[in-house]
């Protein structure tokens, strides 16, 4: 089961696909792993490149944290017309269920600045675990 998530903003595309990771995980430790793969697509007609993250992630039981840094995996790519980079990370968890979502703060050659939304997207086991 994949969770996935698309939100397009100012011509950049953020499309998440979410995967539980049972190998990396231990539930009698009350220990769930994700691992998301992001693509950011530039469809609009404007080079733009990342420069920070933004995450806000809520566990089941209501928990949020906020994640802030500068780009992602330890890059920030600039993205011309039509193309596209994409990254996998992780997230763990509490909870057996949670969701995740945020911004990218993107940078324009002129200066200008916006935040690409990344939408909601579940964090959930593909089975019950009872």
């Amino acid at each position: 089961m994949c969770a996935v998530s698309t939100a397009t903003t100012d011509g950049i595309r953020v499309t998440v696909k979410a995967v539980y990771v049972p190998e990396q995980s231990s539930p009698r430790m009350r220990r769930y792993v994700f691992a998301y793969t992001i693509t950011i697509a530039n469809e609009g007609s404007v080079t733009a490149q990342l420069r920070t993250r933004h995450w806000i992630i809520t566990d089941g039981d209501g928990r949020v944290e906020e994640v802030r840094g500068p780009g992602v995996v330890g890059q920030q790519p600039t993205l011309k017309p039509g193309e596209e980079f994409e990254y996998t990370s992780g997230c763990v968890l509490a909870t057996p269920r949670g969701e995740m979502r945020g911004t990218y703060q993107m940078h324009r050659a002129d200066g200008s600045r916006f935040d690409a939304t990344i939408a909601p997207f579940s964090l959930t086991l593909p089975y019950s675990l009872n």
